[in-house]
Parts: C-alpha cells; structure tokens; sequence
C-alpha cells in the first residue's frame, strides 16, 4: 500500500517577533504542483507596539498567493497597486521579471489590537513566463466559488474543483481548495490533479487512500498524496483544511531568499539589480530589506 508523505515544518522568524511555519520547500519534497513556498501564520495576536510590517523587498520568477483567515494586511507594490487584504479574498501578485512589494499593517489598525492568521504560497511560474510583466490582482471574497458538500464548506480558490471554477487566472494548472468540516464528518477528496497535498490548519485528519492505506495527518502536517490517488478526509473535531497542487513543473526550480528561476545566473543579476535599487520602488516607501549577507553562489 502507499503512504502519504507528511511534512511537520519548521518555524522560521521574519524579524519583529513575527513567526511562520513554513511547509514548503523541505528536504523530502521541494514543490507540490507549481507550488514552491508554504508559510502558515498565526494564529497572532498583533498589539499596537509590534512590529510585524515587512518592509519593501523583491521577487522574480514567482507569483505570491496571499490568503486570510482572519486579520488584514495592507499590499503595496513598485507597480503603484495598494490594496487592504482581507480574509476570503485570493491576493495574486505575479514577479515575473521583477516587482518590490511591502506588507504592513493598514493604517485603521495602528492603534487596536487584532488578529492576524493566513497563508502566503509560491508559485513558481513556467519557464516561459518567468520573465513575463509584472501584476497584481486582487479576487474579493464574494468572487470565489464556493459549494456544500454534505455538512464539508469547499471554497475554489483557484482552478476547479467538482464543476466549480475560480475566476483567478493562473500561468499553469493549479489548485487551492479551502475545506471547513464541522466534528465527525468526512469529505472523499477526488484526485482533481495530478499532484496534491493537504495541510492541516487547525486540527488532526484522519486519511484513507483510494487504495485503502490510513493513517493519522496531525494538524499543522502537509500531507502529500500518491501521484494520482484521492483520499477520504474525516474530522472527529470541527477542522480547516487547504488543498495545494497542480500540474508537475516543468523543470528544476533554484529558489534563493526572494528569487525563484530556472537559471542561476538569473538569481546572481537579480540580487545584483536589488543591491544597486534597480528594480523599482513602492510610492511613499522609503524603507528595503538588504540583501542576506550569505549570498547566492551559482
């Protein structure tokens, strides 16, 4: 029988006391679909005096999928885009060649406490696109399909899922589903693509594989299925889940602090454009991250 591959994660701190767990990229496995990067935030309780903004830093070769829960977080990029994001809505910013962004606390909340929880993917665009102009779309929550099956709340993110299709737009097939199941209840997850992964946000799932292999996926665990299996997901306490995958990628992927590309030395020119601040800036920013101080070696 075949097993699910379960990844736990590592807690990595951004700076300013703010930690996320982080799924993607892991030693057993890199990608999941085009999905290269999976940080898992908060549940926070964010107080007036911390510091949790991140300051104005670049990407290429990627798109950033940033999605609430709960909480907000005010998007700023070099491309003039300033948008609040709010939780249900699908935030998709595409690099592409190049694009600086800045995520920080929306004015209205300076002075309240609230919560923060959410996650932000990467997905590492086709080869053919990697040098293609940057974006940003932001997709509301009233825009996002969203079905009953049986007592399970399944929410298309992107792609499609049992004849429902997000309006997000991708470069390649991929899949984000959000899944809320109230206790004792189970939902059989088809194979919908040919890589697929679980993670687990808030509570134990108990798995069973189309070819009857089970086990125990504890929460925060991506579990990763067998390339062409569906599961049966069951919940003895009330869960959320996310679905991540797609189509394979079409090629080794070289991820680098903010830098994701098919080549080398297109990390190596990127890390140099950022260093002499050439790859734009985000209106009324006057902050950036520097470099990390152990840099790429090709």
């Amino acid at each position: 029988m075949s097993a699910v591959l379960q990844l736990g994660g590592h807690v990595k701190d951004l700076g300013g006391g703010f930690t996320v767990r982080r799924l993607l990229p892991s030693v057993p496995r890199q990608s999941v679909g085009p999905f290269v990067f999976f940080d898992h935030f908060g549940p926070v309780t964010v107080q007036p005096q911390d510091q949790h903004d991140v300051r104005p830093h670049p990407h290429i070769g990627l798109a950033t999928v940033t999605y609430l829960f709960e909480g907000a977080i005010l998007h700023r990029d070099s491309l003039g885009s300033l948008q609040e994001i709010t939780p249900g809505a699908v935030n998709w910013m595409t690099a592409g060649r190049g694009i600086v962004h800045s995520e920080r606390r929306p004015p209205a909340l300076a002075q309240r406490s609230y919560v923060n929880h959410g996650l932000q993917l990467w997905v590492a665009l086709p080869r053919a696109h990697e040098e293609a102009a940057p974006a940003f779309v932001h997709t509301p929550a009233e825009a996002i399909p969203e079905l009953h099956l049986g007592a399970a709340q399944v929410r298309v993110l992107v792609g499609t899922a049992w004849g429902q299709r997000s309006p997000v737009q991708t470069m390649a097939p991929t899949l984000y589903l959000d899944v809320r199941m109230p206790a004792g209840e189970a939902l059989v997850l088809p194979a919908l693509a040919p890589e697929m992964a679980l993670y687990c946000v808030d509570a134990d799932l108990e798995l069973q594989l189309d070819d009857g292999a089970a086990q125990t996926l504890p929460a925060r665990t991506m579990g990763v299925l067998p390339v062409g299996q569906g599961v049966q997901v069951r919940a003895q306490t009330p869960a959320r889940w996310v679905v991540v995958g797609g189509a394979p990628l079409d090629g080794p992927r070289h991820i680098w602090w903010n830098f994701v590309s098919s080549r080398k030395e297109r990390i190596v020119q990127a890390a140099q454009d950022w260093e002499a601040q050439a790859m734009g800036q985000v209106p009324g920013e006057t902050e950036w991250i520097a470099l990390p101080p152990q840099r790429f070696k090709p």
